[in-house]
C-alpha cells in the first residue's frame, strides 16, 4: 500500500511542496490545533529565539528548463537554469554568505555570531538537477546549501543515487530527512513515525556516515501533536515555508520562502530583504 502510494507521489508531482497551498492549510491547523504540549525548551528560551532577526532561507524544488505540459503552479516550483544562475550570482554580487543548519541553530539559542549578510540555501525533494546544475553553480561561489532528501526515490530515474548524496554530503553541504515518501505530516500516526522519520533517517545516516538532525516538512505542512516525535527522535530544527513560526517552538517551525520560477533576480531580492 505504502509503495503504492509512493508511486503516485513520484509520478504525480515532487514539483511537491507548493507555498499556496501550504500557507493555507498551515493557517487552518494553527486556528484548529489543540493546546500545545511540551517540547521540553524553556519558555524564556524560546521567548529569546522569538527575538532573533529571522535568517534568510530559500527552499528550491527543480532547477529546470520549463516543459509546455508544466502548469502555471508547477512553475512556482520550478526555476528555470539561466534564472536560477543569475539569482545565485546576484545573490553572491550582493554580498550575501551562505550558512547552515548548525550555524543557524547556535545563533537562535546562544546569539553566536554569523557572517554578514547570512542565508541558507535548502532543496527538497532529491531530484537529480540539484546535484547536477544546483550544486555546481553554488560551488562557484562557495556557498553550501542543505538537500532534504526524501528516501524512496534514492536511485530511481531523474533523482540522486546514494553516491551522489554522500558525495554532497563529504563537500560540506548538509543531508536532511524530508521523510519516506513525501507523506504529509499532519497525518502521521503509531507506525508512520518508524516509516518516515527512523527509517529515512538511520538510512541517511548510513549513506553520509554522519547524524541527520534536521528535518523539512512535507507541503510544509506541521502540527502542533506531531512536534514531540520529531524532539524525542534527536532532531535540532525543522523547516516549514512561509507561515508564521510557532511561538512555543520556533525551532521546529523555521520559515522559508520558495524562490518561484516565475521571479527574477530584483524580485527573489526584494523578497529576501522584505519577508526576513
Amino acid at each position: 500500500m505504502l509503495k503504492s502510494l509512493a508511486l503516485v507521489i513520484l509520478v504525480s508531482g515532487i514539483v511537491a511542496c507548493q507555498s499556496k497551498p501550504a500557507d493555507k492549510a498551515a493557517a487552518t491547523l494553527e486556528q484548529t490545533a489543540k493546546p500545545a504540549v511540551s517540547t521540553g525548551i524553556a519558555p524564556a528560551d524560546t521567548a529569546a529565539i522569538m527575538r532573533r532577526k529571522q535568517i534568510p532561507v530559500l527552499c528550491y524544488h527543480q532547477i529546470r528548463d520549463w516543459r509546455s505540459t508544466d502548469s502555471k503552479s508547477a512553475k512556482d516550483d520550478i526555476v528555470q537554469i539561466a534564472a536560477f544562475k543569475e539569482h545565485i550570482k546576484m545573490l553572491a554580487d550582493q554580498g550575501y554568505h551562505s550558512i547552515l543548519p548548525d550555524q543557524l541553530y547556535d545563533y537562535l539559542t546562544t546569539g553566536a555570531p554569523l557572517p554578514s549578510k547570512p542565508i541558507m540555501f535548502t532543496f527538497d525533494d532529491t531530484d537529480l538537477d540539484q546535484f547536477t546544475i544546483a550544486a555546481p553553480e553554488l560551488k562557484k561561489y562557495n556557498f553550501k546549501a542543505v538537500y532534504f532528501i526524501m528516501t524512496v526515490s534514492i536511485g530511481r530515474p531523474h533523482y540522486m543515487t546514494k553516491a551522489q548524496i554522500k558525495q554532497l554530503s563529504d563537500e560540506g553541504n548538509i543531508i536532511g530527512s524530508h521523510t519516506w515518501d513525501h507523506h504529509p505530516f499532519t497525518k502521521l500516526s503509531g507506525k508512520d513515525w518508524e516509516i518516515q522519520l527512523d527509517k529515512p533517517t538511520k538510512k541517511l545516516e548510513e549513506i553520509t556516515g554522519k547524524p541527520i538532525k534536521y528535518f523539512a516538512y512535507p507541503f510544509g505542512l506541521w502540527n502542533k501533536e506531531g512536534l514531540p516525535e520529531l524532539h524525542k527522535r534527536g532532531f535540532k530544527a525543522a523547516f516549514q515555508l512561509s507561515t508564521k513560526r510557532y511561538p512555543t517552538d520556533p525551532l521546529m517551525t523555521i520559515r522559508r520562502i520558495i524562490d518561484s520560477g516565475h521571479w527574477n533576480s530584483k524580485n527573489l531580492l526584494s523578497n529576501v530583504q522584505r519577508d526576513f
